[in-house]
Order: structure tokens, then sequence, then C-alpha cells
């Protein structure tokens, strides 16, 4: 985003305004961007920040839905790195509403848009999110006919780590949780909690499961058990 816009120097000093807990600040400034913003893509970027300090769960999500309105209309380069969050808000914002049927479409839509996220902690961010909401609303689809093309709720994951190596791989994580292994878990939990079962996300989890196997310093039972997960056919 162009900083010397007038909008997004607003949007900056409320996130600052958050930063030091002024949330009525913050939302002041957000609503002069609002209020001033020139075109869509403007009012695309406040729309998004007003949708984060909505008290109201209906509120929350109209103004998600009018921050995806605001990019359609773009519809150029400028928003493309934000459709994985704009979906991901939708689905949780629909979450919140109790409807797990359209929060799961969202979710997929974000999971089918995850690579036009940005590199980086905000990318990982994304992904993570995506994930967590697949998996708490995987059953949705089955359960109240959301699903596309009247998939099962077998066929509508794609997304999910083979149970067996997620089951193995969950397992270590724990033992690294209980004695605070924060270099293991530093290099796998991105990739473990963002695993969205593209051949991409195979190849980042197996990659930082190889790395901590090859740096040799776990104990010898989890060093067997972890070259063992990584020789399973999921991974490969």
């Amino acid at each position: 985003m162009d900083p010397e816009l007038p909008v997004v120097r607003l949007c900056v000093e409320g996130m600052q305004a958050e930063a030091e807990g002024d949330t009525e600040v913050a939302l002041g400034l957000f609503q002069r961007a609002w209020d001033i913003a020139a075109d869509d893509y403007e009012a695309c970027v406040a729309a998004h920040y007003l949708a984060r300090h909505q008290t109201l769960p209906e509120e929350t999500l109209r103004w998600n839905q009018e921050c995806l309105t605001r990019a359609d209309r773009v519809g150029d380069e400028r928003v493309q790195g934000f459709y994985p969050s704009l979906y991901v808000n939708l689905g949780l914002a629909y979450r919140q509403l109790g409807q797990p049927a359209p929060a799961h479409a969202y979710f997929l839509r974000a999971a089918e848009r995850v690579r036009d996220a940005p590199e980086g902690q905000y990318g990982d961010w994304n992904r993570i999110a995506i994930a967590e909401g697949l998996r708490g609303t995987a059953s949705a689809p089955c359960e109240q006919g959301a699903g596309q093309g009247g998939e099962t709720g077998a066929d509508a994951a794609p997304w999910a780590l083979d149970p067996v190596v997620d089951a193995r791989v969950r397992e270590l994580l724990s033992r690294w949780c209980a004695r605070a292994d924060l270099k293991a878990l530093g290099l796998t939990l991105p990739a473990y909690l963002g695993y969205l079962g593209t051949d991409e996300d195979r190849m980042r989890l197996r990659t930082a499961l190889h790395m901590v196997h090859a740096a040799r310093w776990l104990p010898e039972a989890e060093q067997t058990e972890l070259g063992s997960v990584l020789g399973a056919a999921a991974l490969r």
C-alpha cells in the first residue's frame, strides 16, 4: 500500500493506537479513513480496519463484506494479495455468527487464493487461519448441504494431513512442547499449522521436519521416530 495516501496514513495511525491499547482512538481514525476514501481501493483498506473494531458480529460481517465488494470492484494487482485474508475474515465472521456452512465455503476460497498472500509471517498467519478454519468447519458441507457438487466430508478435505502421519507429528510436537524445545517447534509449527494439502505445503512440512532430523539434537527415540515419519508416503 502507498504510505503517502491519506487513508493509509490514517490507518497506520490507527494501528499504532491499537498497539498502545487505545481502541477508541483507533476506531475514530479508521472511521475518518472511511469517510475520506476517494475510491474503491481506499474504501477497501478502510473497511478492513473498521471490521476489526465492531462490537456486534453482524456489523463485523457487514464491514468484511463491504471490504470484499470494494476489492472486487478494484479488480487489479493492488488487491490481489488481499484476497486470502478477505476470505479468512469472512469465514471467521460467519463462524462467530454460528453459521459453519458459509464459513467453510469462505475458508475454502481462502485456500484457493493462499498463494497470493505475501511470503513471511503474514503468509504464515493466513495459512494457519485457513487450516484452523477448515478443521473447525469440516463437517459443515455434508451436515448443512453447503458443499459444492454434493461432496462427502471425506471428499471435501484434500487440505488435511494424512491422519496417521498427523497423529505421529502431533505426538512429536507434544514432546517438544513438554520440554520447551523451541528450536524444533520454531522450525516446524508454521509449516504444520498452515498445512493445506498442496504439494508446496507437503514440501514445506517435510523440509521443516528434515531440518530438525538432520540437526540430530533430539533424543534417540524421537530421532528414530522422526526419521520414520519422514519416510511416510504421505510426506514424499
